[in-house]
């Protein structure tokens, strides 16, 4: 039996930089599955994405798509890229096996909270308030260099991680501190700042892009008020759900948002292609 991946389109070329392709997954020229392959709008032509793979309920179980996957691999190094990624979401457990089974590595999962009613309070000794312009000036540059040492130290060449960094916080951050459904807040505790929030207002949510305690008052909880105040502003807003990305080894900021109940629902995985 022989697994192979059929095109079934040209290669497309899309209005944000990517390109995907769709395919047939066959055995022995019988169509059995799916796969769509595509690049990164995040990392460019470098990094592709497995954006789709599924096999027939009667030829699973049979490594098709494990054989698949190797498949779309060699179309990606022929690509060019040095790099492959894939999300696989939290209730795909056979996925996720079949994945890390084959390199890939966990580099962040996506958290979600459903939010209710009334909003959470914070504590009383604490309080939040917008962020200034010279605040926002100082924070965003911090921000910026701290995104792109991330990057670096998971094992992005120093360039492309600042020319990302740089990439990323334009596209979102057009207008700066006024850029619309963008909030930033600076959290105080006892009149003293010992913290920054970062979430942006999305349909039907409020998504947590940047949360930090200031270094030197970290261990005091100040974390978990910030969580609390990102939940109180998505409820204002009108939203009802909080969702974020926690990076792998990030043990604390896992915990903190596993104990707050926020739950798992994907899991994004990358492989290098060597």
């Amino acid at each position: 039996m022989t697994t192979t991946l059929r095109p079934t389109e040209p290669l497309q070329y899309h209005a944000d930089g990517t390109r995907s392709r769709r395919y047939q997954v066959c055995v022995n020229s019988r169509p059995v599955g799916g796969l769509r392959l595509g690049t990164s709008p995040s990392f460019g032509d470098t990094v592709a994405r497995i954006l789709d793979l599924r096999i027939e309920e009667p030829d699973r179980r049979r490594g098709r798509a494990t054989v698949a996957a190797l498949a779309a691999e060699e179309v990606a190094r022929g690509w060019g890229c040095k790099q492959i990624e894939t999300g696989v979401p939290a209730d795909a457990g056979a996925a996720l096996r079949l994945f890390q089974a084959l390199g890939y590595v966990l580099r962040n999962r996506g958290m979600r909270k459903q939010l209710g009613d009334p909003p959470p309070e914070l504590p009383a000794d604490s309080r939040a308030r917008s962020m200034t312009e010279a605040e926002f000036e100082s924070w965003h540059e911090h921000e910026a260099e701290r995104y792109a040492r991330m990057w670096t130290e998971r094992g992005m060449p120093e360039a492309e991680a600042y020319a990302k960094s740089r990439r990323d916080h334009e596209k979102l951050l057009p207008q700066g501190l006024t850029t619309e459904n963008m909030l930033f807040s600076v959290l105080e505790h006892e009149g003293v700042g010992v913290g920054t929030l970062w979430i942006a207002l999305q349909d039907g949510k409020a998504f947590v892009f940047d949360v930090e305690a200031v270094a030197a008052h970290r261990g005091h909880g100040h974390g978990r008020t910030l969580m609390l105040l990102a939940e109180s502003q998505a409820i204002a807003a009108g939203r009802r759900a909080v969702e974020l990305n926690v990076h792998a080894g990030n043990i604390p900021a896992e915990r903190l948002y596993e104990s707050l109940g926020y739950e798992t629902t994907l899991y994004a995985l990358y492989k290098p292609l060597l």
